[in-house]
């Protein structure tokens, strides 16, 4: 029998709101064997995060927050110790040393000031007496193991000058310096593109293989829990509702949201014409499986496109002399040609930093090509007068992906999706935009009488459909969708992508649907143009690309996609 690193025991979290106790964790209870993965799976706000963090002492102190219950540890040489009751002083001996933990964004986890490499050597210097040589040899060396290339020049690198992936390997090297007993990871690979999640997977797995450490892996992605946890528990509302061997859980689910989460992610080897949501599985409704639907088959569509892209090419200014003159550029796009027909959705992915956004952002001229031509309806946008391009502005509209960032704080949602009938003098009084605007609000889901609320008040996927109405209250012909569903989680994503699909149907709306995601762009798109490098590598009917891709990217892509 395997021997357990990590043993809670009826763990309770509670945070002050208002002068009130709310509970995160509600009684929790859970083991990490020795040598294998626990996966914690479970929505936003579901309490996964927070019962790590109270594990890690990371939490704010009482009276803002009161943890209760046990976490034991067992390290290599000692008596297991219990974590919740330890002082402060104890906590911070323990972290890094016998636990650590790798958080989400690596952007934020790392200091911007300070070299790569330093800061893994702080990590190690503080926790063993090593001298500054055989501290940074130690660190090239783990640098090694960790897939990092060129470890020397990145030991010297400051954070905003490598990648995601490659500062996520950073933390991933400070995480293990120690060689702890216990590793948590929390959402490490969510914002990172499938080709680089797998690598981080794998990476991960060997690492955890070569020193027999147990690692908890939380994320909302039950693709990617499939990919590496070893035993998996479901959290919902603070409790853990379902737990067991990732076989059994995957497979056989017994509680209805554990069903709901693995139905409602899009499927790959067919194409429903709605998904289904996790509330339909906890309100007991029957739920039609998935089926190939004969409907969503896509016909080429004929006769004028909508908007004509041709030999379009993006560069930004890398360095300049002190004269001004641009001395190193970047194409971001490069020689790109598509065509977008009526009433289809054309999808475009791609790894980040391949000019997606960029080019999104091109079409919408909220940034400015160096050669090539968008033709819109026959007319050339380079060429409009400033009240033709208001009027565009009008015709084509664009869906963010951080529905965080692109709302404003100081302003109401009713507001918000107000503003653009209000720029273009839209309806004759304020009266009737109100209306049209609560009209709206019904169509994605959003109630009325939350007109007056602020955007802070909602979560991600309620601010998504405010951001996807403020786009629609136009009625536009053309919608850039960059990235809008990524961030959300999967139930909620499955929501938004319905929504997105109802409104297609009823108002002939043509999208361009751009996304990393290819589960996601398989079920909403008709074509899907692949990119590379600023490059347009492949195109081809949605069914059509994924049975039969041509492109070794393309393959690449598709290979690296996680699967239950």
């Amino acid at each position: 029998m395997e021997e357990w690193v990590l043993k809670t025991e009826d763990l309770r979290v509670q945070f002050m709101h208002d002068g009130v106790y709310q509970t995160a964790v509600d009684g929790v209870s859970y083991e990490v064997q020795r040598g294998r993965t626990l996966g914690i799976v479970g929505e936003s706000g579901s309490g996964k995060s927070v019962s790590s963090m109270s594990v890690m002492g990371l939490l704010p102190k009482p009276p803002h927050c009161l943890v209760e219950g046990k976490a034991y540890l067992r390290t290599a040489d000692e008596e297991p110790v219990e974590l919740i009751s330890m002082s402060e002083e104890e906590k911070r001996r323990f972290r890094g040393r016998n636990i650590s933990m790798i958080f989400q964004e690596p952007m934020t986890s790392l200091n911007p000031v300070q070299k790569c490499g330093a800061q893994v050597v702080e990590m190690l210097r503080q926790h063993e007496e090593v001298g500054r040589k055989e501290a940074r040899d130690r660190v090239l060396k783990l640098f090694e193991e960790v897939k990092l290339p060129r470890p020397e020049k990145i030991f010297e690198s400051y954070p905003h000058e490598i990648s995601g992936g490659q500062k996520q390997r950073v933390m991933i090297a400070m995480a293990l310096i120690c060689h702890p007993n216990l590793l948590i990871a929390d959402e490490p690979t969510t914002a990172l593109d499938v080709t680089v999640q797998k690598t981080i997977l794998e990476l991960l797995r060997s690492l955890q293989q070569k020193y027999n450490i147990g690692i908890i892996f939380i994320t909302h992605d039950l693709g990617v829990i499939a990919q590496i946890a070893d035993d998996v528990a479901v959290m919902y509302k603070g409790k853990i509702v379902e737990q067991g061997p990732a076989e059994k859980v995957l497979h056989h689910p017994q509680h209805p949201y554990t069903q709901g989460l693995l139905a409602c992610r899009p499927p790959l080897d067919s194409r429903p014409h709605r998904l289904p949501t996790v509330k339909e599985f906890l309100e007991g409704r029957e739920v039609a499986q998935p089926e190939a639907d004969g409907a969503m088959a896509f016909t080429q569509k004929t006769g004028e496109p909508l908007m004509s892209v041709r030999d379009l090419e993006v560069t930004y200014a890398l360095e300049k002399n002190i004269f001004g003159k641009t001395t190193k550029e970047l194409k971001a796009v490069d020689g790109f040609s598509f065509d977008i027909f009526e009433g289809e959705t054309l999808g475009l992915v791609g790894e980040s930093g391949c000019g997606k956004s960029t080019l999104g952002r091109t079409l919408l001229r909220l940034l400015d090509h160096s050669s090539g031509t968008i033709t819109y309806r026959g007319h050339n946008l380079d060429k409009l007068s400033h009240s033709e391009q208001h009027e565009l502005r009008r015709k084509v509209q664009i869906v963010f992906q951080d529905p965080y960032s692109s709302l404003n704080p100081r302003i109401t949602i009713g507001e918000a999706i107000l503003e653009p009938l209000r720029c273009h003098h839209l309806y004759s009084s304020s009266s009737e935009r109100r209306e049209r605007v609560m009209q709206l609000m019904k169509q994605v889901g959003l109630e009325p009488e939350w007109y007056n609320r602020y955007p802070h008040e909602f979560s991600g996927g309620q601010r998504q459909r405010v951001c996807i109405a403020r786009a629609l209250i136009l009625e536009p012909e053309l919608v850039v969708c960059d990235e809008s569903v990524s961030a959300l989680d999967v139930s909620v994503q499955a929501q938004v992508l319905n929504l997105l699909n109802e409104l297609k149907e009823t108002y002939g709306y043509t999208y361009l649907f751009i996304t990393h995601d290819l589960s996601v762009v398989k079920f909403l798109s008709d074509r899907i143009m692949v990119m590379e490098k600023g490059r347009l590598v492949e195109t081809a009917p949605s069914d059509e690309l994924f049975a039969h891709p041509q492109h070794p990217y393309t393959q690449r892509l598709l290979s690296a996609i996680p699967r239950v």
